[in-house]
């Protein structure tokens, strides 16, 4: 990618959007186009399509999605699927329309079947059932990866899609209704540091494995794919390294400093056993994550108490 090129990063204030903006401006990308929701509706079609077609930006990082952890996945099925759905087919669509040739779009490592062979290879998609409680959002996202793939196959366009394992860093959501489970432990372990208790409680058995991926790593993986000029495929970008959701919670106790016990509340659902990302495809480009574990959880906490301070943690 030329410098001077024009690139518009759609989802720029989310985790990872603004990310992908952080990545480019450190790597001397100043032609950056951005819009607020109040400045373009990317479910609206017709203002999507005239936005594209009168700034022909040369690439598109597609960021923008409706995002949750499991009890906003399973609660908010219907505008998971319609929200993910209408937003990829504008942008996507309307970049072919305005003869944009190269795109990134984001999916996520739900679009591969509950009971998946590990570590999940890019080729394991649509070879059996999905995560029921994930399930509206999972379809969502393999749509928008069929659709790349079929503009491809129709038009020639270079559009390319990649698979995030878990991610988690600056900007992400605390909210406990809607968040992921890293940042709702950095939330919770927080919180009851705080109030002096002696006991976490965590979500479902523990026993889950998932594998995590701090989300600036994430940013430079999607500017690694445009830099390389790759024009089709599916990549999986993780760590290739999982660990239990007990020996997560006890990762983060230790980063936040609370040395209470961990109570795990069966009543609630655990999600897909293991989701492990066979990440050769993108180590065989010569990418490759660069966070430790550890170190990333410390520099999201250091990030929450910035935002918590400023009681900006909690969004709509």
């Amino acid at each position: 990618m030329d410098t001077n090129a024009k690139i518009f990063v759609a989802g720029h204030r989310g985790m990872v959007g603004s990310a992908i903006v952080r990545r480019l401006e450190k790597a001397g990308y100043g032609n950056l186009l951005v819009r607020d929701r109040s400045e373009l509706d990317l479910a609206d079609q017709a203002s999507v399509f005239t936005f594209l077609e009168s700034e022909r930006p040369d690439y598109v990082f597609l960021a923008a999605a409706r995002v949750g952890g499991i009890h906003a996945n399973n609660t908010a099925r219907g505008d998971f699927i319609y929200q993910n759905l209408i937003i990829e087919a504008n942008v996507i669509h309307g970049a072919h329309r305005a003869g944009i040739d190269r795109l990134l779009f984001l999916g996520s490592s739900c679009i591969y079947p509950r009971e998946c062979p590990q570590p999940i290879r890019e080729d394991y998609l649509l070879t059996g059932p999905l995560e029921k409680t994930n399930e509206p959002y999972a379809i969502a996202k393999i749509a928008g990866i069929k659709m790349c793939e079929s503009y491809n196959a129709q038009f020639g366009t270079g559009y390319v899609s990649v698979m995030p394992t878990n991610l988690y860093g600056p900007n992400d959501n605390y909210d406990l209704a809607s968040s992921h489970v890293l940042p709702a432990l950095i939330r919770k372990a927080h919180e009851a540091k705080k109030r002096g208790e002696r006991q976490l409680v965590v979500w479902g058995s523990g026993m889950p494995m998932r594998e995590f991926l701090y989300v600036d790593d994430m940013a430079d993986a999607c500017v690694h794919v445009m830099q390389s000029g790759i024009r089709e495929g599916l990549f999986n970008v993780g760590t290739g390294r999982d660990i239990t959701i007990r020996e997560l919670a006890e990762t983060v106790m230790d980063v936040v400093g609370f040395d209470g016990e961990i109570v795990f509340d069966t009543s609630k659902p655990d999600g897909t056993p293991r989701k492990l990302l066979d990440v050769s495809r993108m180590k065989e480009r010569g990418w490759t994550a660069r966070t430790g574990l550890r170190h990333g959880i410390a520099l999201a906490y250091a990030d929450f108490l910035d935002r918590f301070e400023k009681q900006a943690y909690e969004r709509p």
